[in-house]
């Protein structure tokens, strides 16, 4: 009688127990490697709080309004215009080359967008606007 043998067939394992130490390394790797980009917001220095009121003519007060949609509303001596955010530092470098003491006053909508109000403070900083307040948004 004839007897078949049986073959030992070695299956396509791969060895699996290195594998937790393959990992750790590797986070360790990425973790060590990445930098992280810290956001620092808007740079402002913001004056200390006082209890003293000063009156400012409305001469020296330019009202800067963003609505919703991003729509941005110039106000000055009573003058009211809509005009595009890329136009503001222009605007704003005409303003301070005649009153040096001009202040801007930026109001937003509450539901505008953290983006439009970013460009909207950027504008005045590249126009070196120094004097900025900053309203509390409309409900």
């Amino acid at each position: 009688m004839l007897v078949k043998k049986k073959r030992n067939k070695s299956g396509g394992e791969i060895p699996t127990a290195s594998l937790p130490d393959i990992v750790f390394m590797l986070l360790l790797f990425f973790l060590v490697t990445t930098t992280i980009d810290m956001d620092k917001g808007l740079g402002m220095v913001l004056p200390e709080k006082g209890d003293s009121q000063v009156e400012v003519h409305k001469k020296n007060i330019t009202n800067i309004l963003i609505n919703a949609s991003g729509k941005i509303a110039l106000s000055h001596e009573g003058e009211i215009r809509l005009i595009d955010v890329r136009e503001l530092k222009q605007i704003a470098k005409q303003l301070l080359a005649t009153n040096d003491k001009m202040i801007f006053s930026v109001k937003t909508a509450s539901q505008t967008k953290y983006k439009d109000y970013v460009d909207v403070i950027d504008q005045l900083k590249q126009a070196n606007a120094t004097r900025i307040s900053i309203a509390d948004p409309e409900s």
